[in-house]
């Protein structure tokens, strides 16, 4: 009666520990995809955040002929040289907008004289308002994909590549070209109106050390992977000979594919516990 008991008690143990391991895997799985659905709510919630602080520019060529690109710079030179002095010193997005839709008539009558100057007779539109726009980058600065309010001057049929930068904060005035002082200014004019972490989401410095560290993560993995591999091949050579009677021995036995049961060493022990009582 007493090893009959024994018996009852760890075949319950073992169930309860079966049951324990599955529940834990399972919570485990569940907090990790919760986890990562946190994760890209926060970053879609940042980006909406960024989107919102912003007013960008872009002027839109008639077409992709080099003459109708040419012609969208020669408009875009003298609308910023216009609008520069009054978006330079801009306190805040509503002071920026406002600028924008009192001076639109001005602006498009700049773009229009432009037009005809050069010997073209395109029709020159604008619009101020929120537009998705793919991924985009000017300097220093990448903006994520996403919906933004723009300013947008359209010459022509508005079919050809666009030229773009941000009105607000006025980093259209900041000459990417300077190198290390355009990145100064540009921080400085971004750091203006983003918090850090808003910030560091369209900062292209941050990008390129993430990307660099991943890559380096990457390789140092392969490498891993690569020792791991050449370490098996040399421990398999030895495996295949001590096993070689074993196989042979299996030969004319049926195998059942077990690997995907993970409890079947238990299962196993239970059967010979449950072997032992009926006895």
């Amino acid at each position: 009666m007493k090893k009959f008991l024994t018996m009852v008690v760890t075949v319950l143990v073992i169930l309860t520990f079966l049951t324990g391991l599955y529940s834990a895997k399972n919570i485990g799985a569940a907090n990790a995809q919760t986890l990562q659905i946190n994760e890209e709510e926060v970053v879609d919630s940042t980006i909406e955040d960024i989107s919102e602080k912003l007013i960008r520019f872009h002027v839109i060529a008639n077409s992709d002929e080099e003459k109708d690109q040419a012609l969208k710079l020669k408009v875009r030179d003298e609308v910023l040289k216009y609008i520069q002095p009054m978006l330079k010193d801009s306190k805040d997005i509503d002071n920026s907008r406002e600028i924008l839709k009192r001076e639109n008539e001005n602006i498009l009558n700049i773009a229009r004289t432009v037009i005809e100057a050069n010997g073209y007779s395109y029709k020159v539109d604008s619009t101020l308002s929120r537009e998705y726009f793919p991924v985009k980058t000017y300097g220093n600065i990448t903006l994520p994909q996403g919906e933004y309010e723009a300013y947008r001057i359209l010459i022509g049929s508005g079919e050809g590549k666009n030229w773009w930068c941000v009105m607000f904060p006025p980093i259209c005035f900041v000459d990417v070209t300077k190198g290390a002082v355009a990145y100064e200014e540009t921080e400085k004019e971004m750091k203006e109106v983003l918090s850090e972490d808003e910030y560091k989401m369209v900062d292209n410095k941050v990008s390129e050390q993430k990307k660099n560290a991943t890559v380096s993560k990457e390789s140092n993995k392969s490498t891993a992977k690569k020792s791991s591999n050449s370490t098996a091949k040399k421990n398999t050579t030895e495996k295949e000979k001590n096993n070689l009677n074993k196989t042979l021995s299996l030969e004319k036995e049926k195998i059942v594919d077990n690997t995907e049961d993970n409890n079947i060493v238990i299962k196993f022990k239970i059967g010979e516990i449950l072997k032992d009582i009926i006895n």
